[in-house]
């Protein structure tokens, strides 16, 4: 749940369906603050919100049952005619309006698009307030998951001079090319790939052959922070002369405690959810 404030009125935007949802209860608190859920009725008569929801539902969700949204577009407007979010959700099988329950952040949320067209209902003024709020949001978010991604990258590399110049140094015998020096390192980074991940950078790929990138990229903020530390840690068991088996197994058990205490890290959580929000929103 998050927040924004626009013409004095608090408004909760979540996630649903991997989109943002807009609390139209908060808004119709714009209009009337004891009778929102009469707002939000008032709107849903009008044979134009109708029509404009039920479009958006064609469009959006291939669940949608047309034809008992043509059953309400054709009573819309009437005297008699009344809906409930609730009654449209079941009855069309809509997933353009969610209900919550809750004393906080309760109630009837509409998709971004569907949250506006209700702002504009309520007032024009209101509406231009809602979207420069909304999209202050989403550019905070745009920020934090910038710094968040480049954050995730950099960890990847904190130790990696240091693990590189170890391999230079105490495994690549004299007058190897470019070409079998590459080779080598590739050998030592997929040591670490075992020890973390359970897997070489190759059985990864033949695993997911529709991903791009390698199995780094698709990391736990948490798995990072890991590998910086087994690139250190690597670095000296070559100085120490291990042999490679013996390295992997000692960098399997340091990972597995490492990993452990880092699951219950606060800051790291905040970090993989933010880089996982990322990656969602791609």
């Amino acid at each position: 749940m998050k927040k924004i404030t626009a013409k004095d009125v608090s408004i909760y935007v979540t996630q649903a369906h991997n989109a943002d949802f807009i609390s139209l209860t908060d808004m119709a608190r714009y209009r009337d603050e004891e009778r929102s859920d009469y707002i939000i009725q008032n709107w849903m008569r009008n044979r134009s919100t109708i029509e404009f929801i039920g479009i958006w539902e064609t469009i959006h969700n291939p669940s949608f049952k047309s034809i008992e949204f043509d059953g309400f577009k054709n009573e819309a407007g009437s005297n008699s005619f009344s809906l409930t979010p609730k009654k449209w959700i079941e009855t069309t099988n809509a997933t353009g309006l969610i209900t919550r329950k809750g004393k906080y952040g309760g109630g009837t949320f509409a998709h971004a698009d569907i949250a506006l067209e209700f702002a504009g209902w309520l007032s024009p003024e209101f509406k231009l307030y809602v979207i420069k709020e909304f999209q202050r949001l989403k550019d905070d978010e745009s920020t934090r998951q910038a710094l968040g991604w480049d954050t995730k990258r950099t960890l990847a590399k904190i130790n990696y001079r240091i693990h590189t110049d170890a391999i230079k140094q105490h495994i690549i015998p004299a007058k190897l090319s470019a070409t079998q020096a590459g080779i080598v390192y590739a050998n030592e980074a997929d040591v670490l790939n075992k020890a973390l991940f359970g897997m070489t950078a190759k059985e990864w790929r033949t695993a997911n052959p529709k991903q791009t990138g390698n199995i780094r990229d698709y990391a736990e903020a948490s798995q990072l922070v890991c590998l910086s530390n087994l690139e250190s840690l690597n670095a000296e068991f070559i100085r120490a002369g291990y042999s490679q088996p013996d390295r992997l197994i000692k960098l399997n058990e340091s990972a597995i405690i490492q990993m452990k205490s880092l699951a219950q890290n606060r800051a790291i959580q905040a970090l993989s959810n933010l880089t996982a929000k990322q990656e969602r929103d791609k």
